[in-house]
Protein backbone atom coordinates (compact mmCIF):
# COMPACT_ATOMS: atom_id res chain seq x y z
CA UNK A 1 0.00 0.00 0.00
CA UNK A 2 2.74 2.48 0.92
CA UNK A 3 4.52 1.89 -2.36
CA UNK A 4 1.34 2.57 -4.29
CA UNK A 5 0.66 5.74 -2.30
CA UNK A 6 4.24 6.95 -2.79
CA UNK A 7 3.96 6.34 -6.54
CA UNK A 8 0.68 8.26 -6.69
CA UNK A 9 2.23 11.07 -4.61
CA UNK A 10 5.19 11.43 -6.98
CA UNK A 11 3.05 11.20 -10.12
CA UNK A 12 0.69 13.90 -8.81
CA UNK A 13 3.66 16.26 -8.42
CA UNK A 14 4.90 15.82 -12.01
CA UNK A 15 3.28 19.11 -13.23
CA UNK A 16 5.09 21.02 -10.47
CA UNK A 17 8.47 19.55 -11.42
CA UNK A 18 7.79 20.33 -15.09
CA UNK A 19 6.81 23.87 -14.09
CA UNK A 20 10.21 24.34 -12.47
CA UNK A 21 12.00 23.15 -15.60
CA UNK A 22 9.87 25.48 -17.73
CA UNK A 23 10.67 28.41 -15.46
CA UNK A 24 14.42 27.67 -15.37
CA UNK A 25 14.51 27.92 -19.16
CA UNK A 26 12.71 31.31 -18.90
CA UNK A 27 10.11 30.40 -21.52
CA UNK A 28 7.15 32.61 -22.35
CA UNK A 29 4.70 32.87 -19.43
CA UNK A 30 1.76 33.42 -21.81
CA UNK A 31 1.85 29.72 -22.77
CA UNK A 32 1.61 28.53 -19.16
CA UNK A 33 -2.13 27.64 -19.28
CA UNK A 34 -1.53 25.29 -22.21
CA UNK A 35 1.58 23.89 -20.55
CA UNK A 36 -0.18 23.22 -17.24
CA UNK A 37 -3.18 21.75 -18.99
CA UNK A 38 -1.00 19.24 -20.90
CA UNK A 39 1.16 18.16 -17.97
CA UNK A 40 -1.68 18.08 -15.46
CA UNK A 41 -3.65 15.97 -17.93
CA UNK A 42 -0.72 13.58 -18.26
CA UNK A 43 -0.39 13.42 -14.49
CA UNK A 44 -4.15 12.70 -14.17
CA UNK A 45 -3.87 9.85 -16.67
CA UNK A 46 -0.93 8.30 -14.86
CA UNK A 47 -2.69 8.63 -11.48
CA UNK A 48 -5.91 7.02 -12.76
CA UNK A 49 -4.06 4.25 -14.64
CA UNK A 50 -1.94 3.37 -11.61
CA UNK A 51 -4.62 3.78 -8.94
CA UNK A 52 -4.23 1.24 -6.09
CA UNK A 53 -6.99 -1.27 -5.28
CA UNK A 54 -7.03 -1.87 -1.55
CA UNK A 55 -9.74 -3.92 0.06
CA UNK A 56 -12.02 -3.30 -2.89
CA UNK A 57 -11.61 0.50 -2.75
CA UNK A 58 -9.86 2.46 -5.52
CA UNK A 59 -8.24 5.66 -4.23
CA UNK A 60 -5.93 7.81 -6.40
CA UNK A 61 -4.41 11.33 -6.46
CA UNK A 62 -5.78 12.53 -9.80
CA UNK A 63 -7.70 15.33 -8.08
CA UNK A 64 -4.40 17.10 -7.24
CA UNK A 65 -3.30 17.83 -10.84
CA UNK A 66 -6.97 18.31 -11.71
CA UNK A 67 -7.36 21.13 -9.16
CA UNK A 68 -3.85 22.65 -9.64
CA UNK A 69 -4.24 22.73 -13.40
CA UNK A 70 -7.70 24.32 -13.12
CA UNK A 71 -6.62 27.02 -10.64
CA UNK A 72 -3.45 28.05 -12.48
CA UNK A 73 -4.45 27.23 -16.06
CA UNK A 74 -7.89 28.81 -16.10
CA UNK A 75 -10.78 27.86 -18.35
CA UNK A 76 -8.69 26.17 -21.11
CA UNK A 77 -6.98 23.87 -18.63
CA UNK A 78 -10.23 23.18 -16.73
CA UNK A 79 -12.02 22.17 -19.95
CA UNK A 80 -9.14 19.94 -21.10
CA UNK A 81 -8.75 18.21 -17.73
CA UNK A 82 -12.51 17.65 -17.37
CA UNK A 83 -12.61 16.07 -20.82
CA UNK A 84 -9.73 13.73 -19.93
CA UNK A 85 -11.43 12.78 -16.67
CA UNK A 86 -14.71 11.97 -18.45
CA UNK A 87 -13.01 9.95 -21.19
CA UNK A 88 -10.99 7.85 -18.73
CA UNK A 89 -13.56 7.29 -15.97
CA UNK A 90 -16.81 6.94 -17.96
CA UNK A 91 -16.05 3.41 -19.22
CA UNK A 92 -15.35 2.27 -15.64
CA UNK A 93 -18.81 3.19 -14.36
CA UNK A 94 -20.84 0.01 -13.70
CA UNK A 95 -24.31 1.31 -12.86
CA UNK A 96 -26.57 4.31 -12.92
CA UNK A 97 -25.75 5.24 -9.32
CA UNK A 98 -22.04 5.54 -10.12
CA UNK A 99 -22.84 7.54 -13.25
CA UNK A 100 -25.05 9.94 -11.31
CA UNK A 101 -22.44 10.33 -8.59
CA UNK A 102 -19.72 10.98 -11.18
CA UNK A 103 -21.81 13.58 -13.02
CA UNK A 104 -22.72 15.30 -9.75
CA UNK A 105 -19.10 15.40 -8.59
CA UNK A 106 -17.77 16.61 -11.94
CA UNK A 107 -20.38 19.37 -12.20
CA UNK A 108 -19.70 20.46 -8.62
CA UNK A 109 -15.96 20.42 -9.21
CA UNK A 110 -16.23 22.53 -12.40
CA UNK A 111 -18.51 25.00 -10.65
CA UNK A 112 -16.20 25.21 -7.60
CA UNK A 113 -13.09 25.81 -9.75
CA UNK A 114 -14.92 28.41 -11.85
CA UNK A 115 -15.91 30.35 -8.76
CA UNK A 116 -12.47 30.03 -7.13
CA UNK A 117 -10.24 30.82 -10.16
CA UNK A 118 -10.24 34.63 -10.14
CA UNK A 119 -10.26 35.18 -6.34
CA UNK A 120 -7.47 32.62 -6.03
CA UNK A 121 -5.08 34.65 -8.21
CA UNK A 122 -5.64 37.78 -6.15
CA UNK A 123 -4.49 36.13 -2.90
CA UNK A 124 -1.01 36.18 -1.39
CA UNK A 125 1.13 33.05 -1.55
CA UNK A 126 0.28 32.01 2.02
CA UNK A 127 -3.44 32.49 1.53
CA UNK A 128 -3.28 30.56 -1.75
CA UNK A 129 -1.86 27.61 0.19
CA UNK A 130 -4.65 27.85 2.76
CA UNK A 131 -7.33 28.27 0.12
CA UNK A 132 -6.00 25.30 -1.88
CA UNK A 133 -6.00 23.09 1.22
CA UNK A 134 -9.56 24.20 2.00
CA UNK A 135 -10.79 23.33 -1.49
CA UNK A 136 -9.07 19.95 -1.44
CA UNK A 137 -10.46 19.27 2.04
CA UNK A 138 -13.99 19.89 0.73
CA UNK A 139 -13.37 17.46 -2.14
CA UNK A 140 -11.86 14.84 0.17
CA UNK A 141 -14.81 15.17 2.55
CA UNK A 142 -17.22 14.58 -0.33
CA UNK A 143 -15.27 11.51 -1.48
CA UNK A 144 -15.07 10.09 2.05
CA UNK A 145 -18.83 10.55 2.49
CA UNK A 146 -19.44 8.85 -0.86
CA UNK A 147 -17.07 6.03 0.10
CA UNK A 148 -18.88 5.57 3.43
CA UNK A 149 -22.10 4.90 1.59
CA UNK A 150 -20.54 2.25 -0.63
CA UNK A 151 -18.42 0.38 1.93
CA UNK A 152 -20.19 -2.42 3.71
CA UNK A 153 -17.78 -2.70 6.62
CA UNK A 154 -15.04 -0.35 7.87
CA UNK A 155 -11.92 -2.13 8.92
CA UNK A 156 -8.76 -0.79 10.54
CA UNK A 157 -6.77 -1.26 7.36
CA UNK A 158 -9.40 0.56 5.29
CA UNK A 159 -9.51 3.46 7.74
CA UNK A 160 -5.72 3.59 7.70
CA UNK A 161 -5.68 3.65 3.90
CA UNK A 162 -8.26 6.45 3.76
CA UNK A 163 -6.43 8.50 6.38
CA UNK A 164 -3.08 8.08 4.61
CA UNK A 165 -4.62 8.88 1.22
CA UNK A 166 -6.35 12.04 2.49
CA UNK A 167 -3.22 13.17 4.37
CA UNK A 168 -0.97 12.54 1.37
CA UNK A 169 -3.43 14.31 -0.92
CA UNK A 170 -3.52 17.39 1.30
CA UNK A 171 0.29 17.32 1.62
CA UNK A 172 0.73 17.03 -2.15
CA UNK A 173 -1.77 19.86 -2.67
CA UNK A 174 0.08 22.17 -0.26
CA UNK A 175 3.45 21.18 -1.69
CA UNK A 176 2.28 21.84 -5.27
CA UNK A 177 0.98 25.34 -4.44
CA UNK A 178 4.02 26.10 -2.30
CA UNK A 179 6.49 25.13 -5.04
CA UNK A 180 4.58 26.97 -7.79
CA UNK A 181 4.33 30.16 -5.71
CA UNK A 182 8.00 29.91 -4.72
CA UNK A 183 8.98 29.57 -8.37
CA UNK A 184 6.73 32.47 -9.32
CA UNK A 185 8.22 34.61 -6.55
CA UNK A 186 11.68 33.68 -7.74
CA UNK A 187 10.68 34.60 -11.28
CA UNK A 188 9.28 37.95 -10.12
CA UNK A 189 12.48 38.65 -8.20
CA UNK A 190 14.49 37.70 -11.26
CA UNK A 191 12.42 40.04 -13.43
CA UNK A 192 12.79 42.82 -10.85
CA UNK A 193 16.55 42.31 -10.72
CA UNK A 194 16.64 42.32 -14.52
CA UNK A 195 14.57 45.50 -14.63
CA UNK A 196 16.79 47.18 -12.06
CA UNK A 197 19.86 46.05 -13.97
CA UNK A 198 18.46 47.48 -17.19
CA UNK A 199 17.55 50.74 -15.41
CA UNK A 200 20.98 50.89 -13.83
CA UNK A 201 22.62 50.29 -17.19
CA UNK A 202 20.43 52.96 -18.79
CA UNK A 203 21.30 55.43 -16.05
CA UNK A 204 24.99 54.65 -16.47
CA UNK A 205 24.67 55.20 -20.21
CA UNK A 206 22.85 58.49 -19.64
CA UNK A 207 25.54 59.57 -17.18
CA UNK A 208 28.24 58.68 -19.70
CA UNK A 209 26.39 60.55 -22.48
CA UNK A 210 26.10 63.59 -20.22
CA UNK A 211 29.77 63.38 -19.36
CA UNK A 212 30.69 62.98 -23.02
CA UNK A 213 28.80 66.04 -24.28
CA UNK A 214 29.47 68.42 -21.40
CA UNK A 215 32.02 71.18 -21.92
CA UNK A 216 33.67 70.23 -18.63
CA UNK A 217 36.56 67.80 -18.40
CA UNK A 218 35.30 65.03 -16.10
CA UNK A 219 37.02 62.08 -14.44
CA UNK A 220 35.13 59.85 -11.96
CA UNK A 221 36.89 57.33 -9.70
CA UNK A 222 35.49 54.67 -7.37
CA UNK A 223 36.31 54.25 -3.70
CA UNK A 224 39.45 52.27 -4.57
CA UNK A 225 40.73 55.02 -6.84
CA UNK A 226 40.08 53.34 -10.21
CA UNK A 227 38.79 55.53 -13.03
CA UNK A 228 35.22 54.56 -13.99
CA UNK A 229 34.20 57.46 -16.27
CA UNK A 230 35.92 60.13 -18.32
CA UNK A 231 35.25 62.18 -21.44
CA UNK A 232 37.15 63.56 -24.41
CA UNK A 233 37.54 66.96 -22.78
CA UNK A 234 39.50 65.27 -19.98
CA UNK A 235 41.97 63.95 -22.55
CA UNK A 236 42.34 67.47 -24.00
CA UNK A 237 42.55 69.59 -20.84
CA UNK A 238 44.10 67.26 -18.27
CA UNK A 239 47.63 65.96 -18.34
CA UNK A 240 46.81 62.29 -18.98
CA UNK A 241 49.67 59.93 -19.82
CA UNK A 242 50.05 59.69 -23.57
CA UNK A 243 50.31 55.89 -23.57
CA UNK A 244 46.91 55.62 -21.84
CA UNK A 245 45.17 57.99 -24.26
CA UNK A 246 46.60 56.23 -27.30
CA UNK A 247 45.81 52.71 -26.08
CA UNK A 248 42.37 53.57 -24.67
CA UNK A 249 43.15 51.79 -21.38
CA UNK A 250 42.31 54.71 -19.11
CA UNK A 251 39.22 53.00 -17.64
CA UNK A 252 40.16 50.90 -14.64
CA UNK A 253 43.50 52.67 -14.18
CA UNK A 254 44.31 54.05 -10.74
CA UNK A 255 44.08 57.82 -10.84
CA UNK A 256 47.55 58.21 -9.31
CA UNK A 257 49.02 56.47 -12.37
CA UNK A 258 46.87 58.23 -14.97
CA UNK A 259 48.41 61.72 -14.89
CA UNK A 260 51.76 62.84 -16.15
CA UNK A 261 54.35 63.40 -13.38
CA UNK A 262 54.75 67.02 -12.36
CA UNK A 263 52.00 68.53 -14.49
CA UNK A 264 49.29 66.25 -13.08
CA UNK A 265 50.36 66.28 -9.42
CA UNK A 266 47.76 68.91 -8.55
CA UNK A 267 44.97 66.75 -10.02
CA UNK A 268 46.18 63.72 -8.04
CA UNK A 269 46.22 65.69 -4.79
CA UNK A 270 42.73 67.08 -5.36
CA UNK A 271 41.25 63.63 -6.05
CA UNK A 272 43.02 62.21 -2.98
CA UNK A 273 41.49 64.91 -0.79
CA UNK A 274 38.03 64.26 -2.25
CA UNK A 275 38.34 60.51 -1.55
CA UNK A 276 39.24 61.36 2.03
CA UNK A 277 36.02 63.33 2.39
CA UNK A 278 37.22 66.89 1.79
CA UNK A 279 34.46 69.15 0.55
CA UNK A 280 34.35 70.55 -2.97
CA UNK A 281 36.94 73.19 -3.77
CA UNK A 282 37.37 75.60 -6.69
CA UNK A 283 40.94 76.13 -7.79
CA UNK A 284 41.89 78.50 -10.64
CA UNK A 285 44.81 77.29 -12.72
CA UNK A 286 46.66 78.87 -15.64
CA UNK A 287 48.19 76.47 -18.16
CA UNK A 288 49.87 78.28 -21.03
CA UNK A 289 47.30 80.54 -22.66
CA UNK A 290 44.40 78.71 -21.00
CA UNK A 291 42.72 79.49 -17.72
CA UNK A 292 41.17 76.45 -16.03
CA UNK A 293 38.79 76.26 -13.09
CA UNK A 294 39.10 72.95 -11.22
CA UNK A 295 36.84 71.40 -8.62
CA UNK A 296 36.59 68.03 -6.86
CA UNK A 297 33.90 66.51 -4.67
CA UNK A 298 33.15 63.22 -2.95
CA UNK A 299 30.54 60.78 -4.23
CA UNK A 300 28.69 59.40 -1.21
CA UNK A 301 26.27 56.54 -0.64
CA UNK A 302 22.65 57.50 0.01
CA UNK A 303 22.36 54.72 2.59
CA UNK A 304 25.26 55.36 4.97
CA UNK A 305 26.78 58.59 3.59
CA UNK A 306 30.14 56.89 3.17
CA UNK A 307 32.48 57.98 0.37
CA UNK A 308 32.12 55.68 -2.63
CA UNK A 309 34.28 57.65 -5.02
CA UNK A 310 35.22 61.11 -6.20
CA UNK A 311 34.88 63.30 -9.28
CA UNK A 312 37.25 65.81 -10.79
CA UNK A 313 35.73 68.52 -13.02
CA UNK A 314 37.77 71.08 -14.93
CA UNK A 315 36.24 73.96 -16.89
CA UNK A 316 38.08 75.96 -19.51
CA UNK A 317 37.18 79.56 -18.65
CA UNK A 318 39.60 81.12 -21.13
CA UNK A 319 36.77 82.40 -23.30
CA UNK A 320 34.94 83.77 -20.26
CA UNK A 321 38.11 85.57 -19.23
CA UNK A 322 38.44 87.02 -22.71
CA UNK A 323 34.83 88.12 -22.63
CA UNK A 324 35.43 89.73 -19.24
CA UNK A 325 38.38 91.59 -20.71
CA UNK A 326 36.23 92.64 -23.65
CA UNK A 327 33.58 93.95 -21.26
CA UNK A 328 36.30 95.88 -19.47
CA UNK A 329 37.44 97.31 -22.78
CA UNK A 330 33.90 98.35 -23.65
CA UNK A 331 33.56 100.00 -20.24
CA UNK A 332 36.77 101.90 -20.83
CA UNK A 333 35.49 102.97 -24.24
CA UNK A 334 32.31 104.16 -22.60
CA UNK A 335 34.38 106.20 -20.16
CA UNK A 336 36.32 107.59 -23.11
CA UNK A 337 33.03 108.67 -24.67
CA UNK A 338 31.99 110.51 -21.54
CA UNK A 339 35.36 112.19 -21.35
CA UNK A 340 35.21 113.14 -25.03
CA UNK A 341 31.83 114.80 -24.56
CA UNK A 342 33.30 117.03 -21.87
CA UNK A 343 36.55 117.66 -23.72
CA UNK A 344 34.63 118.82 -26.81
CA UNK A 345 33.15 121.81 -24.99
CA UNK A 346 35.85 122.46 -22.41
CA UNK A 347 39.03 122.19 -24.50
CA UNK A 348 38.33 122.36 -28.23
CA UNK A 349 36.90 125.88 -28.26
CA UNK A 350 39.72 127.38 -26.13
CA UNK A 351 42.26 125.68 -28.40
CA UNK A 352 40.68 127.29 -31.45
CA UNK A 353 40.90 130.70 -29.75
CA UNK A 354 44.52 130.11 -28.73
CA UNK A 355 45.47 129.00 -32.24
CA UNK A 356 43.85 132.10 -33.73
CA UNK A 357 45.73 134.47 -31.44
CA UNK A 358 49.02 132.57 -31.95
CA UNK A 359 48.56 132.92 -35.70
CA UNK A 360 47.84 136.65 -35.24
CA UNK A 361 50.94 137.13 -33.07
CA UNK A 362 52.99 135.18 -35.61
CA UNK A 363 52.08 137.65 -38.34
CA UNK A 364 53.28 140.57 -36.16
CA UNK A 365 56.47 138.89 -34.95
CA UNK A 366 59.92 138.90 -36.55
CA UNK A 367 60.64 136.21 -39.16
CA UNK A 368 63.30 134.70 -36.87
CA UNK A 369 60.60 133.68 -34.35
CA UNK A 370 58.13 132.18 -36.81
CA UNK A 371 59.68 128.72 -36.36
CA UNK A 372 58.67 128.75 -32.68
CA UNK A 373 55.15 129.83 -33.53
CA UNK A 374 54.97 127.04 -36.10
CA UNK A 375 55.89 124.48 -33.41
CA UNK A 376 53.18 125.88 -31.10
CA UNK A 377 50.58 125.67 -33.87
CA UNK A 378 51.57 122.09 -34.74
CA UNK A 379 51.18 121.06 -31.13
CA UNK A 380 47.80 122.77 -30.98
CA UNK A 381 46.79 120.89 -34.14
CA UNK A 382 48.01 117.65 -32.55
CA UNK A 383 45.92 118.32 -29.44
CA UNK A 384 42.93 119.02 -31.68
CA UNK A 385 43.55 115.74 -33.52
CA UNK A 386 43.53 113.85 -30.21
CA UNK A 387 40.19 115.42 -29.36
CA UNK A 388 38.82 114.47 -32.78
CA UNK A 389 39.93 110.84 -32.26
CA UNK A 390 38.20 110.90 -28.87
CA UNK A 391 34.98 111.99 -30.52
CA UNK A 392 35.19 109.45 -33.33
CA UNK A 393 35.89 106.60 -30.92
CA UNK A 394 33.05 107.60 -28.61
CA UNK A 395 30.43 107.85 -31.33
CA UNK A 396 27.71 105.24 -30.93
CA UNK A 397 25.09 106.64 -33.25
CA UNK A 398 23.36 104.67 -35.97
CA UNK A 399 25.34 104.66 -39.19
CA UNK A 400 23.90 105.63 -42.52
CA UNK A 401 25.00 102.89 -44.89
CA UNK A 402 24.42 102.29 -48.56
CA UNK A 403 25.50 99.74 -51.12
CA UNK A 404 29.05 100.62 -52.10
CA UNK A 405 32.09 99.08 -53.72
CA UNK A 406 35.08 98.69 -51.43
CA UNK A 407 37.36 98.95 -54.44
CA UNK A 408 35.87 102.33 -55.43
CA UNK A 409 36.51 103.70 -51.93
CA UNK A 410 40.10 102.51 -52.02
CA UNK A 411 40.70 103.92 -55.51
CA UNK A 412 39.59 107.34 -54.28
CA UNK A 413 42.24 107.27 -51.55
CA UNK A 414 45.13 105.68 -53.45
CA UNK A 415 46.34 108.96 -55.09
CA UNK A 416 46.56 110.52 -51.63
CA UNK A 417 48.51 107.53 -50.27
CA UNK A 418 50.80 107.44 -53.33
CA UNK A 419 51.68 111.09 -52.78
CA UNK A 420 52.44 110.41 -49.13
CA UNK A 421 54.53 107.37 -50.07
CA UNK A 422 56.56 109.35 -52.63
CA UNK A 423 57.52 111.85 -49.96
CA UNK A 424 58.75 108.97 -47.79
CA UNK A 425 60.53 107.18 -50.62
CA UNK A 426 58.18 104.21 -50.33
CA UNK A 427 56.08 102.22 -52.81
CA UNK A 428 52.45 101.11 -52.75
CA UNK A 429 51.57 97.83 -54.48
CA UNK A 430 47.85 97.24 -55.06
CA UNK A 431 45.95 94.11 -56.13
CA UNK A 432 42.19 94.59 -56.11
CA UNK A 433 39.68 91.82 -56.80
CA UNK A 434 37.87 92.45 -60.10
CA UNK A 435 34.48 90.85 -59.37
CA UNK A 436 33.95 92.58 -56.04
CA UNK A 437 30.25 92.68 -55.02
CA UNK A 438 28.55 95.70 -53.48
CA UNK A 439 28.12 95.72 -49.70
CA UNK A 440 26.51 98.01 -47.15
CA UNK A 441 29.18 100.53 -46.06
CA UNK A 442 29.53 103.97 -44.54
CA UNK A 443 31.86 105.70 -46.97
CA UNK A 444 33.34 108.21 -44.51
CA UNK A 445 34.13 105.67 -41.77
CA UNK A 446 35.66 103.12 -44.16
CA UNK A 447 37.96 105.82 -45.55
CA UNK A 448 39.00 106.82 -42.04
CA UNK A 449 39.71 103.19 -41.07
CA UNK A 450 41.68 102.52 -44.27
CA UNK A 451 43.81 105.67 -43.98
CA UNK A 452 44.63 104.96 -40.32
CA UNK A 453 45.85 101.41 -40.98
CA UNK A 454 47.68 102.33 -44.19
CA UNK A 455 49.52 105.27 -42.61
CA UNK A 456 50.42 103.14 -39.59
CA UNK A 457 52.01 100.67 -42.00
CA UNK A 458 53.89 103.44 -43.81
CA UNK A 459 55.17 104.85 -40.53
CA UNK A 460 56.40 101.39 -39.51
CA UNK A 461 58.59 101.08 -42.64
CA UNK A 462 61.85 102.82 -43.49
CA UNK A 463 62.76 104.30 -46.87
CA UNK A 464 62.21 101.99 -49.84
CA UNK A 465 59.50 100.12 -47.94
CA UNK A 466 56.63 98.51 -49.85
CA UNK A 467 53.01 98.69 -48.68
CA UNK A 468 50.83 95.97 -50.21
CA UNK A 469 47.09 96.59 -50.46
CA UNK A 470 44.82 93.82 -51.77
CA UNK A 471 41.17 92.79 -51.70
CA UNK A 472 39.72 89.29 -51.95
CA UNK A 473 36.21 87.90 -52.28
CA UNK A 474 34.86 84.50 -51.18
CA UNK A 475 31.34 83.11 -50.92
CA UNK A 476 30.26 84.98 -47.82
CA UNK A 477 33.01 87.47 -47.03
CA UNK A 478 35.26 90.21 -48.40
CA UNK A 479 38.80 90.73 -47.14
CA UNK A 480 40.99 93.82 -47.21
CA UNK A 481 44.68 93.11 -46.59
CA UNK A 482 47.18 95.86 -45.76
CA UNK A 483 50.71 94.48 -45.37
CA UNK A 484 53.95 96.33 -44.63
CA UNK A 485 57.54 95.07 -44.48
CA UNK A 486 58.47 97.10 -41.45
CA UNK A 487 59.87 96.09 -38.09
CA UNK A 488 56.84 94.06 -37.01
CA UNK A 489 55.17 93.99 -33.62
CA UNK A 490 56.41 92.06 -30.58
CA UNK A 491 54.12 89.26 -29.43
CA UNK A 492 53.77 90.70 -25.93
CA UNK A 493 52.38 93.90 -27.46
CA UNK A 494 49.95 92.16 -29.85
CA UNK A 495 47.41 91.48 -27.07
CA UNK A 496 47.24 95.19 -26.23
CA UNK A 497 47.16 96.43 -29.83
CA UNK A 498 43.52 97.56 -29.80
CA UNK A 499 43.44 98.92 -26.27
CA UNK A 500 42.83 102.69 -26.00
CA UNK A 501 45.95 104.79 -25.28
CA UNK A 502 48.32 101.90 -26.08
CA UNK A 503 50.79 102.82 -28.81
CA UNK A 504 54.18 101.70 -30.12
CA UNK A 505 54.96 105.14 -31.60
CA UNK A 506 56.67 107.94 -29.72
CA UNK A 507 54.10 110.53 -30.76
CA UNK A 508 51.03 108.34 -31.15
CA UNK A 509 47.78 108.83 -29.25
CA UNK A 510 46.89 105.14 -28.95
CA UNK A 511 43.40 105.80 -30.31
CA UNK A 512 43.85 105.06 -34.03
CA UNK A 513 43.55 101.26 -33.96
CA UNK A 514 40.75 101.19 -31.34
CA UNK A 515 38.89 103.60 -33.63
CA UNK A 516 39.49 101.29 -36.61
CA UNK A 517 38.23 98.30 -34.63
CA UNK A 518 35.14 100.23 -33.58
CA UNK A 519 34.39 101.15 -37.20
CA UNK A 520 34.81 97.56 -38.44
CA UNK A 521 32.66 96.14 -35.64
CA UNK A 522 29.90 98.63 -36.47
CA UNK A 523 30.03 97.11 -39.97
CA UNK A 524 29.67 93.59 -38.44
CA UNK A 525 33.25 92.74 -39.43
CA UNK A 526 36.48 91.86 -37.69
CA UNK A 527 40.19 92.73 -37.77
CA UNK A 528 42.96 90.14 -37.56
CA UNK A 529 46.65 91.00 -37.25
CA UNK A 530 49.58 88.80 -38.28
CA UNK A 531 53.01 90.12 -37.43
CA UNK A 532 56.56 88.74 -37.41
CA UNK A 533 59.32 90.81 -35.86
CA UNK A 534 61.81 91.94 -38.49
CA UNK A 535 59.55 90.94 -41.40
CA UNK A 536 56.44 93.08 -41.16
CA UNK A 537 52.78 93.23 -40.21
CA UNK A 538 49.57 92.37 -42.06
CA UNK A 539 46.15 93.75 -41.08
CA UNK A 540 43.24 91.64 -42.39
CA UNK A 541 39.86 93.40 -42.34
CA UNK A 542 36.93 91.03 -43.00
CA UNK A 543 33.39 92.05 -43.97
CA UNK A 544 30.63 89.42 -44.04
CA UNK A 545 28.00 89.52 -46.76
CA UNK A 546 24.32 89.41 -45.86
CA UNK A 547 21.81 87.42 -47.91
CA UNK A 548 20.45 90.50 -49.64
CA UNK A 549 24.00 91.59 -50.52
CA UNK A 550 24.79 88.23 -52.11
CA UNK A 551 21.78 88.60 -54.38
CA UNK A 552 22.98 91.96 -55.74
Amino acid sequence: MLKDLLLQFIVSLLPVFAFQIWNNKELNWKRMPVFLGVFCGASMLLCMLTEPNFLGCQLDFHLIPYMIGSLYGGWPALALLTLICVIVQYPTLDNFQELASFILFTAGFVMLMSISYRPFHQLSALRKERNGLLLMSVLMLYLVITLTGSVMEWTFDLVLEVVLTVSATLLATWLSIFIIESVKEKQLLHEEVTRLSVNYRNEVEKLQQFIDVTSFAVIVVDCEGRITHYNEMALKLLHIRIELTESGNLLGTYYSKAFQPGQGDLFVNMISQALNGTRATLVPFVSGDKMLLKTTFSLRSLLNNEAEGAALMVQDVTELSQLRNEVGRMERLSLVGQMAASITHEIRNPLAVIRGFVQLIQERSPASQREYFQIVMEELDRANMIISDFLSLAQNRALTMELSSLNDILNELLPLLNADANLRGQTIDTSLCEDMPLIMLNDREIKQMFLNIARNGMEAMDDHGVLQISTHYWNDRIELRIADNGEGIAQDKMVHLFEPFFTTKTRGTGLGLPLCLSIVERHNGKIDVNSIEGEGTTFIVTFYLQQEEKAV
